[in-house]
């Protein structure tokens, strides 16, 4: 096909990728060692800033630690029902060892470390969820791990320059939930310039077709709109303990 369009090319990758939803709920059937290895190889395969790989991933299988995970992030049931609950962490330690052994010294807790390291796990994990979709299974990620960080590192034995970032439940989905409509690129892609000029009206706008959409799902049909999620998502998740805990870590201390 002779065609400068990606549309026409019937990508079945951006196919895939348009239609992700997170799955909360899944049948009782579980992922081989081998295929999760495979998930995770595919996940490694991420860019990496200065190839740092500044990550590591804590599978939990123990019933009663996901118990209190799944407590600390808010009561999510599916940490304990999912064929797998992963904990991906920004990872320096690795990092530090090399720059002791070739003379560089300790990390200092600069922000430039942290920023690399937890771009670096996010990059990983998209990966992983990409891949595990595009052989039928499912997942969502989990930023409840973040309410009570330090019971995470005290159940997973984390060292410092290590914090858990984000949980994500795998497994094959017992649900086929809609897709969430996102804003529109034009809202999403900027010419030359930030245009905040526009920021205002675009929102208003996505409010009304997304309470279009919470209202016409034929399950968890809702009266909302994305102001009033997002509004209540950031203003009253601050996590105000996390400068705190990740200084204690070693992470951020400049």
């Amino acid at each position: 096909m002779n065609s400068d369009s990606l549309l026409e090319s019937n990508s079945e990758t951006i196919e895939l990728m348009l239609k992700h939803r997170s799955i909360r709920k899944f049948i009782d059937k579980p992922i081989s060692n081998s295929d999760l290895e495979h998930l995770i190889l595919a996940g490694q395969a991420a860019a990496s800033s200065s190839f740092i790989q500044a990550y590591s991933i804590i599978r939990v299988t123990d019933k009663a630690v996901r118990a209190k995970i799944a407590e600390a992030a808010g009561g999510q049931s599916w940490i304990n029902e999912a064929p797998e609950f992963l904990v991906y962490c920004a990872d320096l330690k690795r990092i530090e060892l090399a720059c002791v052994q070739q003379g560089q010294g300790k990390l200092e807790g600069h922000t430039e470390h942290f920023l690399a390291a937890t771009v670096d796990v996010a990059l990983v994990a998209q990966n992983v969820l990409l891949a595990a979709e595009s052989v039928g299974l499912g997942g969502v990620y989990i930023g409840g791990i973040r309410n009570n960080p330090q019971l995470l590192a005290d159940l997973l034995n984390l060292p410092d320059q290590v914090y858990p970032v984000f949980g994500m439940c795998l497994g094959w989905p017992a649900i086929d939930p809609e897709v969430k409509p996102r804003f529109p690129v034009a809202s999403i892609l900027h010419q030359e310039k930030y245009q905040i000029e526009k920021v205002e009206a675009d929102v208003t706008a996505y409010d009304k077709q997304m309470t279009e959409y919470y209202g016409s799902r034929d399950s968890n049909a809702r009266l909302s709109d994305w102001s009033t999620q997002t509004a209540k998502a950031v203003q009253l998740k601050k996590r105000e303990h996390m400068l705190d805990f990740l200084q204690q870590r070693g992470l951020l201390k400049l």
